[in-house]
């Protein structure tokens, strides 16, 4: 299924809602309401390829926690995402077995472009 992990307070990930196309058939899922479960972030590791690429080094807890001075492996970075929603970059989609993370313009420029061929 076609999903969307975003967080419903942050208003980047509101405003690209808003954008996506109507009728877009995709699942909604809330990190904060609905939290993260090993088997979605496993799956969203086999699509992009590491955990690295998942986590937010925007996250306050990373500033907070003073992760930036630390040496961090794949383990970790999977152990911080699945400790607290915050670590995960948003939004990520997974569409048709392809993953979009993020909020880079050429990245939702993308997902918007595969939403718009489907409806």
């Amino acid at each position: 299924m076609n999903t969307i992990y975003y967080l419903a307070s942050c208003d980047t990930c509101r405003k690209i809602i808003k954008s996506l196309p109507k009728g877009n058939a995709l699942k909604f899922h809330d990190i904060k309401q609905d939290s993260i479960t090993v088997a979605e972030l496993e799956e969203m590791h086999r699509l992009s390829g590491s955990y690295e690429a998942l986590f937010s080094r925007k996250a306050q807890l990373y500033k907070s926690m003073d992760l930036k001075n630390k040496a961090l492996t794949e383990d970790d970075y999977k152990k911080y995402i699945l400790e607290h929603y915050t670590f995960l970059s948003r939004p990520v989609f997974i569409i048709d077995d392809k993953i979009y993370i993020g909020n880079s313009q050429k990245n939702i420029n993308e997902v918007l472009k595969v939403l718009n061929e489907k409806v």
